[in-house]
């Protein structure tokens, strides 16, 4: 008896390992989940709370060294809530994007074409089903 040829074997693994991961399914449990939107959240959050205190530490140490008493401080603190809430937005845009990605069948409409139809107007004459 011969051998079994090694190279039609190793395909046939690869086949066998090729159709079961096709038929495996992997789903996110509720709390993976739940805990990846919290971690965004928080995420979010510190992306503020440092815009705030980098704005304030900059503003509050040119200030003492400038004796330019609150000014700088509060200038320089609303400019780091302006890059924290810029980032912030920049964070959320990413989450969003990488949400439509996974979504399967989305064409980045928010409603279907009836509903568009109905809330633009075209459809008002017939409203009452006529």
């Amino acid at each position: 008896m011969s051998a079994p040829d090694p190279k039609r074997q190793l395909n046939d693994l690869a086949a066998k390992l090729a159709a079961f991961k096709a038929g495996r399914k992997l789903e996110k449990k509720h709390q993976e989940e739940h805990y990846s939107q919290a971690n965004i959240a928080w995420r979010m959050v510190m992306e503020m709370v440092a815009g705030l205190g980098i704005g304030f530490g900059l503003g509050y140490g040119l200030d003492m060294v400038l004796g330019t008493a609150p000014f700088l401080m509060v200038i320089f603190a609303l400019l780091g809530i302006v890059a924290g809430i810029k980032v912030m937005l920049r964070t959320a845009a990413e989450v969003q994007a990488t949400q439509m990605a996974v979504t399967p069948g989305h064409n980045g409409a928010d409603a279907p074409e009836a509903d568009k139809g109905a809330r633009s107007g075209a459809n008002e004459g017939n409203r009452d089903g006529s």
